[in-house]
């Protein structure tokens, strides 16, 4: 790995006129939304001019979606994040996403008076596909991975929620086995610990969990004592999630389809493997990657999606942070790509973004089961969901 830190600042100022996204302050203000609502932000990824973010109202009773304002053209947001504060959000802005030419990502303010979501400055990624956005739980630093250059980076946030110039970026290096995935390095996900000290990324292209240092002060990232943890050959790791509760890791693996657990020691960092077990049926006939996973804030239920077979992957997680499965159902559209799951633990929406649609789906609280509530909502090709309660 190559590691390049201290960039000089350089920020670049979007013209507000042609990103200002309109947002309905019912949908965006705390103050505004029912007590039994909650707002839900969808990015399409897709080119401009129909590239952007959906607002809609969530019923958290009959799991309803009502959809709102769509934003002014976002070229390709394919994923973002809001601030812990919620008066931020921070997308990827990419007019051709994976191409040669460096991507962006754009500091949004979100303002429920006058209900715009105004852009505050742009900086680039540094690489290409930029691929997912995750702010620290401070509000202070932003991560980004950057999957077709196989490197991360990160970006101090000051106190107007401007992103300052990069502050690290390191380039990861190797290969696996999977000849036609696996040449290179593929940074798909770059996630921070529950106490903010560590960061870790998902290498798709190489097998491996990477594992940082995380300065949340500075954003600055330095190797772990325990530099990365290896997966499976050509397993694929691409997203990866802490449990709430107990001192677990958990990855989904797009090339093997399957779930790998491990133990996650919160004094040192260290990664210990326990176990993986697979989303899909024994006698599956179809070709079929994972994408994303998503635990219930009890920490009880964890679910994984499966892009080809189209459907959902549940699992029950015992005291011990071990996975069984209980079952598998449709997802409700093609290619379910990222998942979202309410505060309250009662409803997980689904993007299946091939599929242009939205569906939901009702926990039941001691199964943990997945009942569909309602039909699937339409939406173009939806890559991201965040939930405000």
């Amino acid at each position: 790995m190559r590691t390049v830190s201290a960039l000089s600042p350089s920020a670049t100022i979007l013209p507000a006129a042609t990103l200002l996204l309109v947002m309905a302050a019912a949908l965006i203000s705390p103050r505004a939304a029912g007590a039994g609502d909650a707002a839900v932000l969808v990015s399409s990824f897709t080119a401009a001019p129909e590239g952007g973010i959906h607002s809609f109202r969530l019923n958290l009773s009959t799991g309803q979606l009502t959809p709102g304002p769509r934003s002014a053209p976002i070229p390709n947001p394919f994923f973002f994040d809001v601030s812990p504060d919620r008066r931020r959000l921070y997308s990827i802005h990419a007019e051709t996403f994976g191409g040669q030419a460096p991507e962006s990502v754009v500091a949004f303010e979100l303002s429920p008076a006058p209900e715009l979501l105004k852009a505050i400055n742009r900086e680039t990624t540094r690489g290409t596909a930029s691929c997912f956005v995750e702010v620290d739980r401070t509000g202070k630093a932003l991560l980004v991975a950057n999957y077709s250059s196989g490197d991360v980076i990160s970006y101090r946030i000051e106190s107007d929620g401007r992103l300052s110039a990069p502050v690290s970026f390191i380039r990861h290096g190797g290969r696996s086995i999977n000849t036609s995935r696996q040449n290179e390095p593929h940074a798909h996900c770059f996630v921070i610990s529950p106490d903010n000290r560590f960061a870790y990324a998902a290498d798709l292209g190489t097998d491996q969990v990477i594992c940082y240092q995380f300065d949340s002060a500075t954003a600055q990232l330095t190797p772990a004592a325990q530099p990365f943890v290896r997966l499976p050959p050509g397993s694929g790791p691409r997203h990866l999630i802490f449990h709430p509760l107990q001192p677990r890791m958990y990855v989904i693996n797009e090339l093997l389809n399957s779930i790998t657990a491990f133990d996650w020691n919160p004094d040192s960092g260290m990664l210990i493997e326990r176990a993986t077990e697979s989303t899909l049926p024994a006698d599956v006939k179809v070709e079929s990657w994972c994408a994303d996973l998503r635990i219930t804030p009890n920490g009880r239920f964890l679910y994984g999606t499966n892009r080809g077979h189209d459907s959902l992957a549940m699992f029950r997680i015992d005291e011990n942070g071990q996975l069984t499965r209980i079952g598998i159902i449709p997802s409700g559209g093609q290619g379910p790509q990222n998942l979202a799951i309410t505060a309250d633990g009662g409803l997980l929406l689904c993007a299946n973004m091939p599929g242009n649609n939205l569906s939901i789906f009702r926990i039941h609280p001691d199964s943990g089961l997945l009942e569909p509530a309602g039909e699937p909502v339409p939406v173009r090709m939806p890559s991201c969901i965040r939930i405000l309660p």
